[in-house]
């Protein structure tokens, strides 16, 4: 992400460094990362100290400091879809992206993440991608799913 655009969206808060975690969060957004020189310029434009913005930027799971994929993959592991073969579709996920939990494809397309929780146990088991949940998956539309995020 280049300095100009980070520039507006630190605008857009009016440089206040009290917007540092939704600044950090709308670059997130938009570069699916944090690289090192966007944490420094972010620093620098809202005056905040460095360690401060790394320590936000580690703190919270919402932010990587690593690449990630267009699609972001998060499968419930929870009780409820557990019992209910989360683990068949994790796998899935798994062997259709070629990235275990915790890591992104070669090609940034997928992210691949297990959660706890997503809060709608009764359409177990559950996936969600980019923010969107599919729920009651077997392996078969969970490969139906993902094949429609090419």
């Amino acid at each position: 992400m280049d300095h100009e655009r980070i520039d507006q969206i630190i605008d857009k808060h009016q440089g206040e460094a009290s917007s540092l975690i939704q600044v950090l969060l709308e670059i997130q957004s938009e570069n699916h990362w944090l690289p090192g020189e966007t944490l420094e310029r972010v620093s620098e434009k809202l005056q905040v100290p460095l360690s401060l913005v790394r320590h936000i930027a580690t703190f919270y799971k919402a932010f990587s400091l690593v690449p990630k994929g267009r699609h972001e993959v998060h499968i419930c592991m929870g009780t409820a879809c557990h019992v209910r073969g989360a683990k068949r579709v994790l796998e899935t996920v798994e062997d259709l992206t070629g990235i275990k939990s915790g890591e992104t494809d070669l090609d940034l397309k997928f992210s691949l993440d297990t959660v706890n929780c997503l809060g709608c146990c009764a359409l177990g088991p559950v996936m969600e991608i980019n923010g969107k949940t599919h729920g009651k998956l077997s392996t078969t539309n969970t490969a139906e799913v993902l094949k429609s995020y090419d």
